[in-house]
């Protein structure tokens, strides 16, 4: 007699899935009826709430509704920042700027000027080893990480990281940087490279990134090459801007197509599948982005993301879709006098703009000629540094000292930080560099002040959580956003 899944006693099936992660959980949920009854099982929810938050399982969580719900609940709480009590830690280096900042998992990596400085598992373990690097002659001017898995080039290392950090200088090189060293130099833009792409080209198995420099060139270049020093790893130049390149990106619907924008918001399509190695044959798409009125402070753009077939351009007063396929204007999704920064998450159909005394939220699916925001969040100093997730929009100021986190879906403000004492005489100068990652937070002040939070085990709630709020946007969910899990 044949036998279905289906069959299976409830609690068996439960005792099964108490083994399963929470992506696999969550798949789980999603094949019938019976097996999602199973996957929203007390049992399985509390031992996926204690490997997570050992010893946090208490009254302060919603019991009566379930310890799913209580387990999205705090998810959704740690990651809105809605605690008192945070695992945090403070240091002061000297009162250069910091211009970038990055978290990759335990490591804190920084760039000061023309200096690189990692933090390795400094601020989880509370150890001081961090790690200066001075390989660059001039100011860094762009830093990324990419996916990377070990290969020859590596291979002798015994230390195995899933990624590599390349950086951007105005001493016209670009840097590939592997277990806090420099492992290769590349060269070949003729001034200093201001851009590098935001992910890498092609398919998953690609290992090829994109770099724009003041030359108006976009080059292509390979992190699997065989020279020493970096020979070899330049495959393509594509000549075309007349000005400094400000933003590089994939297309959504073409993982081959690069889109560049120029400071003169001048953009152009390039098909990196094009052979050509000295010459802009791989164009194949160009136009310009509107830049609205006349009167913005700065015309230049500040942004730009790909969703799909379209490419959102925020710079001037508008933020402004061109479709790729076309190469037409597609509508207006936000007006917002002088953008000072964008940002954007597409699988939610919103962007965020940050202006001279606001941020606000608009969604792209009511696009008109006169667009309204959905949410604003007011603030008193110039937004220069903005980050958005489906939990939260955080909001920082070069002339201030508050870094604010707002809630997306009822525009409240959820908490506020500091990036330096603003009490202290001795200290002066807003944020200079910001990052987040799911629960947690890194800023930088002018004066060097730098200070981590990590809210993934703090109790202390700000205020009660109202559990029965629903977004308007999206549903509590656990995504890629949090990287805990």
């Amino acid at each position: 007699m044949m036998r279905t899944i289906n069959d299976l006693d409830i609690d068996a099936l439960a005792h099964c899935a108490s083994y399963l992660n929470l992506q696999d959980v969550s798949n789980m949920a999603m094949t019938s009826k019976y097996i999602k009854s199973v996957a929203y099982s007390d049992h399985i929810w509390q031992g996926l709430f204690s490997k997570r938050w050992p010893f946090q399982m208490s009254s302060s969580f919603l019991p009566d509704l379930g310890v799913k719900e209580a387990y999205l609940n705090r998810h959704i709480a740690v990651n809105q920042f809605k605690y008192n009590d945070p695992w945090s830690r403070q240091f002061l280096s000297d009162s250069t700027p910091y211009t970038h900042i990055l978290i990759d998992k335990n490591d804190i990596i920084l760039t000061q000027d023309w200096k690189i400085i990692m933090n390795i598992d400094a601020f989880v373990f509370e150890k001081d080893t961090t790690v200066t690097m001075r390989n660059h002659n001039a100011r860094i001017t762009c830093i990324r990480l990419f996916p990377f898995h070990e290969n020859s080039v590596f291979r002798s290392d015994t230390q195995k990281k899933d990624t590599v950090l390349v950086t951007a200088s105005c001493d016209h090189t670009i840097r590939l940087w592997w277990n806090g060293r420099s492992q290769r130099c590349f060269r070949g833009h003729n001034g200093p490279v201001t851009t590098l792409g935001d992910r890498l080209l092609g398919e998953s198995s690609g290992k090829v990134f994109a770099s724009g420099g003041s030359d108006g060139t976009v080059r292509l270049w390979s992190l699997n090459f065989s020279g020493k020093r970096g020979q070899h790893a330049l495959k393509t130049t594509f000549y075309g801007h007349q000005r400094p390149i400000s933003f590089l990106t994939i297309a959504g619907h073409k993982a081959s197509l690069l889109v560049s924008i120029s400071k003169d918001a001048k953009v152009r399509v390039w098909d990196a599948t094009t052979p050509s190695l000295t010459h802009s044959s791989g164009c194949v798409g160009t136009t310009s982005a509107p830049v609205g009125f006349s009167g913005c402070k700065s015309r230049e753009p500040v942004g730009m993301k790909c969703h799909e077939s379209l490419i959102y351009v925020a710079a001037g007063s508008l933020v402004t879709a061109i479709d790729l396929r076309t190469m037409r204007y597609a509508f207006t999704s936000a007006i917002h006098p002088d953008i000072n920064s964008f940002e954007m998450v597409p699988s939610k159909s919103l962007i965020c703009t940050g202006g001279s005394d606001k941020a606000m939220l608009w969604d792209i699916r009511k696009s008109q000629k006169k667009p309204e925001p959905v949410t604003e969040f007011g603030q008193s100093d110039p937004v220069s540094h903005l980050h958005m997730d489906p939990y939260k929009v955080v909001t920082g100021s070069v002339m201030g000292s508050d870094i604010n986190v707002w809630d997306p879906n009822t525009g409240m403000l959820l908490n506020s930080l500091k990036c330096y004492n603003p009490e202290d005489p001795n200290t002066s100068g807003g944020c200079c560099a910001m990052a987040v990652n799911g629960s947690r937070i890194v800023t930088a002040s002018l004066n060097g002040d730098i200070r981590y939070k990590d809210y993934t085990h703090a109790m202390s709630l700000i205020s009660s959580y109202e559990a029965d709020i629903h977004s308007k946007f999206w549903e509590p969910q656990v995504d890629s956003y949090d990287s805990d899990d």
